[in-house]
C-alpha cells in the first residue's frame, strides 16, 4: 500500500503536484502585483510623467501630462491635447448660439487592479454631436517593460490615430454592420432586405 502525505485527505504527493504548482503560481501572480504597484509607486508614475513631458515638448506637441489618482492603486498618467471650442454652436434663443466643446483626445497609462499598466487612446469627441468613438487598446505592459521608446511609439500611434480622426471624409471606409444596429432602412421601395 502507497503511503499517503496526509492520511486524512488520502492523497499521496504525485498526486497533488499538479495543484501544489498552481498554488505556486497563484503565490507568484499575486507577489508580482504587489511589486508591480510597489514600483509604479516609488519610481514609475513620475518617470512615465518625465518621459511623456520631455518627449512631446521635443516633438512640439501642445498638451498636459498629469496624474490621476482617484482611487488608490488605480492610478494613471494621462497625456491630455486638451479641449476648446469645436466651432459648432448649439441655438439657445433669439441669435445666441452656446459653443460646442470639443475634447481633443488623450493618451492614458492607466494601472490595472493587478499592477500591469493599459495604455490606451481616447479619441477626440464633440458634446452632444454623436457618440464618442470606445477607446483604443494600445497594449497591457509590466511596468519594468515600459521604457522611452515604447512611450514615442506610443505617442506616434495617438498622433496617427488623432489625425484619422480629424481628417475623417466620406472615402474612408465604413465599419461591417452588425446585424440589428446601424441598419440602413431609408430605402424602402426595393425588395433587397438592408446590407
Amino acid at each position: 500500500m502507497a503511503e499517503s502525505t496526509n492520511p486524512v485527505i488520502g492523497f499521496n504527493k504525485p498526486e497533488t503536484h499538479s495543484l501544489e504548482r498552481k498554488v505556486a503560481r497563484y503565490k507568484e501572480v499575486l507577489d508580482n502585483t504587489r511589486q508591480y504597484r510597489e514600483l509604479w509607486n516609488a519610481s514609475f508614475k513620475n518617470a512615465l510623467v518625465e518621459a511623456l513631458t520631455r518627449i512631446s515638448k521635443s516633438a512640439g506637441i501642445a498638451c498636459s501630462v498629469e496624474v490621476r489618482s482617484e482611487i488608490q492603486n488605480l492610478e494613471a498618467v494621462v497625456l491630455s491635447l486638451g479641449s476648446q471650442e469645436s466651432g459648432l454652436g448649439e441655438p439657445v434663443g433669439d441669435n445666441l448660439f452656446r459653443p460646442l466643446i470639443k475634447q481633443n483626445g488623450s493618451l492614458v497609462y492607466q494601472q490595472l487592479f493587478n499592477g500591469k499598466i493599459l495604455v490606451l487612446i481616447n479619441y477626440p469627441y464633440i458634446e452632444k454631436y454623436g457618440q464618442p468613438l470606445p477607446p483604443k487598446t494600445i497594449a497591457i505592459y509590466r511596468p519594468e517593460e515600459l521604457k522611452d521608446p515604447y512611450c514615442l511609439r506610443h505617442l506616434e500611434t495617438f498622433l496617427n490615430e488623432i489625425t484619422h480622426w480629424e481628417d475623417q471624409d466620406d472615402e474612408t471606409p465604413e465599419v461591417a454592420h452588425r446585424i440589428g444596429f446601424n441598419v440602413n432602412l431609408e430605402d424602402n421601395n426595393t425588395n433587397t432586405p438592408p446590407a
